[in-house]
């Protein structure tokens, strides 16, 4: 990996500075690249409203960077609601975007001053009814697409279409505001053409509502733009330029309120989660594989490499001659493998002490963190 495709030289080495006087595992995150990441998205969507998506990272220092860059937020739980209103940020810049939610909680968001929900059900349309009354609701439907992206969401969240218009029908008889369509078409998905499609499944249901009498007036294109990690992938103008033309073909000139939903677009890259090897060993004499262990593993942040579907680039100090190796975590679990199948090239004199440094690794990473799995505390985390 080439460490100029992720930091300057000049960044590189304040960070490195930075790790050379902490101890291990750690994630430094780097805030100056998420405002360069918004400001980004925001040149590349003028017209759209951007609701951070909030589980990605939920640090404060991101909360701050992104309320005073003027970002709406996407949230998933009280909890994450609790944290976003403490820095001040406005009811109105809030959305409740998870589909499975509490009667009590959907009040408690309500209470709160939010009025913008999602759903994809008849029963949580109910509980949104009769707790948030006149609400704004918007359905979420479910898309093709998950076999072209490394974190397939289509499978739990979202509904058919006939289902979404079903919704969108009781939602008006129910006393609510009918307002939108949702879909994601994965998280990490290399496949842009996929957001065609889920725009016209979308564009579809804003012609049979309109006929029903019902105007529909925001498109949630949710998030699923790519970090940079080991597969090289389109940057954001690329995926902008597409999107947009996609959304042009479908609705023209009458287009409607545009929402996205980004996280691992804006904070992935920050990321760099410093580890140390903890022992190298073979399962036999003459094994031709070769274990690293490191101190941190699945449960401890790196979780995104279960089925070893997210490939963070990986850097070394150390060089010489190499081999490929599996890596696996400290846990006394035998699923605390991080990658067996594809194997990093690694140093063969590499020892206990030395470190390895993962990057791309801002988002998901503190947020899946488990707590005292074998007695290991949440992963440390530095916002430089």
């Amino acid at each position: 990996m080439k460490i100029e495709q992720y930091f300057d030289q000049t960044t590189w080495a304040k960070m490195k500075a930075f790790a050379d006087t902490h101890e291990t595992p750690f994630v430094m995150v780097h805030l100056d690249t998420i405002r360069k990441k918004y400001l980004e998205l925001q040149k590349c969507f003028p017209m759209a409203k951007i609701y951070y998506a909030v589980k990605a990272n939920p640090a404060v220092e991101i909360v701050r960077l992104l309320k005073e860059l003027g970002s709406c937020f996407d949230i998933a739980s009280i909890y994450e609601l609790e944290r976003v209103l403490a820095e001040g940020v406005s009811p109105e810049r809030i959305s409740f975007g998870n589909t499975i939610k509490k009667a009590r909680d959907v009040r408690a968001f309500y209470e709160k001053g939010v009025r913008l929900f999602a759903t994809d059900s008849e029963q949580d349309l109910h509980n949104i009814a009769r707790e948030a009354p006149g609400s704004k609701i918007y359905v979420r439907v479910i898309t093709e697409g998950g076999e072209t992206s490394d974190w397939p969401l289509s499978r739990k969240f979202g509904c058919h279409t006939d289902k979404a218009m079903d919704v969108l029908l009781l939602a008006r008889d129910l006393g609510l505001q009918p307002y939108g369509v949702s879909f994601h078409v994965g998280s990490q998905q290399h496949d842009i053409g996929v957001w065609d499609g889920a725009l016209s499944k979308v564009h579809s249901i804003f012609t049979r509502m309109k006929a029903e009498g019902i105007e529909l007036k925001m498109i949630n294109i949710g998030g699923g733009f790519p970090a940079q990690y080991e597969k090289e992938v389109n940057d954001i103008p690329t995926y902008s330029t597409e999107i947009l033309r996609f959304i042009q073909d479908d609705f023209g000139s009458a287009l409607p309120e545009l929402i996205l939903e980004p996280g691992r677009s804006l904070v992935g890259e920050s990321g760099v989660i410093v580890t140390e090897v903890v022992l190298t060993s073979r399962k036999a004499k003459n094994d031709l594989n070769r274990w690293v262990f490191t101190d941190i593993g699945k449960f401890s942040g790196m979780i995104e490499t279960l089925g070893e579907a997210i490939k963070y680039p990986l850097y070394v100090e150390k060089q010489g001659e190499s081999e490929e190796a599996i890596i696996a975590g400290p846990t006394c679990d035998s699923m605390d493998i991080l990658y067996e199948e594809h194997k990093y090239a690694l140093p063969l004199d590499l020892a206990p002490g030395d470190r390895l440094y993962w990057f791309a690794t801002g988002a998901y990473t503190t947020s899946y963190s488990s707590v005292e799995f074998n007695g290991f505390p949440p992963l440390k985390a530095y916002y430089l």
